[in-house]
């Protein structure tokens, strides 16, 4: 677990250190305890649901707001306004860092990220620009402003995985059977492991700049962690993220592992450097906190398919989730996935109110 400690590494008006966040329940939480109140967030909550989102970022780009400071504090606070939810999480996209780095990439509507010209060599991968911490002031403005005005509601900073960053660049876009991914991975296991020490470099930096201006936690996402098998994650994926997760280690901040389609590699996950563990659908979290020695806090894990269903239907499987999420040493709430765009707002504030008044 991570201790209930300061670091000198963090300024003295941090929300961890000045005391705003380092008693809120979600931390609490993450640290294994069991505050009065179960905390809850949504993955996805900044955005896509929210009419006063789709107004803010009419007629702008995804990737060009996510660099806007303003944009992004404004994105990130809506949900915590509305829902009344226990955190905020920094409106950004896995590939901003990338961007950043002068990746030529942007996010297509209706496609995803798609890059001007994948990565499939180790000359590819030698090209590839370090992120220059420099570049990250568009992102560390946004979480100062977020930060000022959240005040003893803590701040989730993200990134993506090496291995889904890494399969993004290698694909080039969203794919479904990630072929040029295991092309690479197969046959060139050598150049696949110069490409994710590069990503896991560029996203640990993206990592410490958010922790650096405010964030009171983390969340690695490798969101298509699920397509492979246990022994391709810890003999190729695990040790990048691993290098990920240590460029906070030394930040007393809780560090989230989240993938879909992992049970098989839960355990591993939690190996690479996680202090909690984010839990997809799939996997019930008594059975998840089994697996994990029953000694892991625990994020998740209700079921985004179902805030379109009757209301009682919801109500009884998000007290079968709080009730399951009583097994591990703490448990803060969320969906299994992120929040579907068609969801209807009110039954998201509704679902916060609930895990507030029975968690």
């Amino acid at each position: 677990m991570v201790e209930a400690k300061t670091s000198s590494v963090l300024a003295a008006a941090h929300p961890l250190v000045d005391g705003r966040t380092s008693g809120a329940a979600l931390v609490r939480a993450y640290r294994g305890e069991r505050p009065e109140l179960r905390p809850v967030w949504f993955m996805r909550q900044a955005g896509r649901s929210l009419p006063e989102y789709r107004r803010v970022r009419e007629g702008r780009g995804m990737l060009e707001t996510c660099v806007t400071p303003e944009l992004v504090a404004e994105i990130t606070l809506q949900p915590v306004r509305r829902h009344g939810v226990d955190a905020a999480i920094l409106y950004s996209d896995i590939v901003v860092p990338l961007r950043l780095a002068g990746v030529d990439v942007d996010i297509v509507p209706g496609v995803g990220p798609v890059l001007a010209a994948p990565v499939r060599s180790r000359a590819d991968v030698d090209q590839l620009p370090p992120l220059d911490p420099g570049a990250l002031a568009p992102i560390t403005d946004a979480v100062a402003l977020t930060v000022a005005e959240l005040g003893s509601t803590p701040l989730i900073g993200f990134a993506g995985a090496p291995f889904t960053l890494a399969s993004y660049l290698v694909e080039g876009r969203p794919s479904r059977d990630y072929v040029h991914t295991r092309a690479l991975m197969r046959d060139d296991p050598a150049t696949w492991h110069a490409l994710l020490g590069r990503v896991a470099t560029i996203s640990g930096t993206f990592l410490r700049a958010q922790v650096l201006a405010g964030a009171s936690a983390v969340q690695l996402f490798d969101s298509w962690a699920g397509a492979l098998t246990p022994t391709e994650y810890v003999e190729l994926v695990q040790r990048h993220s691993a290098a990920t997760f240590a460029a906070v280690s030394d930040l007393p901040v809780p560090r989230v592992h989240f993938g879909t389609r992992t049970r098989p590699l839960l355990t591993s996950m939690h190996a690479a450097g996680a202090t909690v563990m984010g839990v997809d659908t799939e996997t019930p979290l008594d059975e998840a906190s089994a697996i994990l020695g029953g000694s892991v806090p625990l994020q998740g894990n209700i079921d985004p398919d179902l805030l379109g269903s009757p209301w009682p239907m919801l109500r009884e499987h998000a007290r079968d989730v709080l009730r399951r999420g009583l097994t591990a040493p703490g448990h803060v709430v969320n969906l299994g996935h992120g929040v579907p765009p068609d969801t209807d707002p009110d039954v998201l504030t509704r679902l916060v109110e609930l895990v507030h008044e029975e968690g």
